[in-house]
C-alpha cells in the first residue's frame, strides 16, 4: 500500500479522517515523519502543528493544530488522540488572538505575583493560542 489513513480524534469526536502519503508530527522527543508501511510506533505529542500530505493532489497539504496527545502508527493507520485539535480552515483567528492576549495578560500577572502554577497554566494557554495562529496562517 502506498498510502495510509490518518485519523485525529478528540473528546468531541473525529476531527480529521483522510488518506495521506506523508505526515509530519511533533513528539516530545522531536519531529517524526510518518510514511506508509512504517513499523508500529506510539509517541506522545507536543502542542504543535500536524502536516498531512494528502494523496488526492501532490501539492495538497492539510495543517492541523494539535494540543498534545498520543499518536499510534500501525498497519498503515495513524491514529492521533488529542486533547483538542482544529484544522486550519476551522480556526477562528479572532478568537485565537483574544486567547493569546488573555494568556499574555495572565502570564504577566502570575509572574508579578510569583504564582508559579498560574504562570505554568498561562504559558500553556499562550502556547496553544500561538499554535492555532501559526496553523491558521497556512490558509
Amino acid at each position: 500500500m502506498d498510502y495510509m489513513t490518518v485519523q485525529v480524534i478528540t473528546p468531541s469526536g473525529i476531527c480529521y479522517n483522510h488518506h495521506a502519503y506523508f505526515v509530519l508530527l511533533s513528539t516530545v522527543d522531536g519531529e517524526l515523519g510518518v510514511l506508509p508501511n512504517m513499523i508500529a510506533t506510539i509517541a506522545s505529542l507536543k502542542i504543535d502543528e500536524l502536516k498531512v500530505r494528502r494523496i488526492d493532489d501532490e501539492k495538497h497539504v492539510d495543517w492541523i493544530s494539535i494540543n498534545g496527545g498520543v499518536a499510534e502508527i500501525r498497519d498503515n493507520l495513524l491514529t492521533i488522540v488529542a486533547d483538542s485539535a482544529e484544522r486550519e480552515r476551522d480556526i477562528d483567528v479572532t478568537r485565537a488572538e483574544r486567547a493569546k492576549r488573555r494568556a499574555e495578560n495572565e502570564l504577566q500577572e502570575a509572574e508579578t505575583k510569583h504564582d508559579i502554577d498560574a504562570a505554568k497554566r498561562a504559558a500553556v494557554a499562550l502556547h496553544r493560542a500561538l499554535n492555532r495562529l501559526r496553523v491558521s496562517s497556512h490558509r
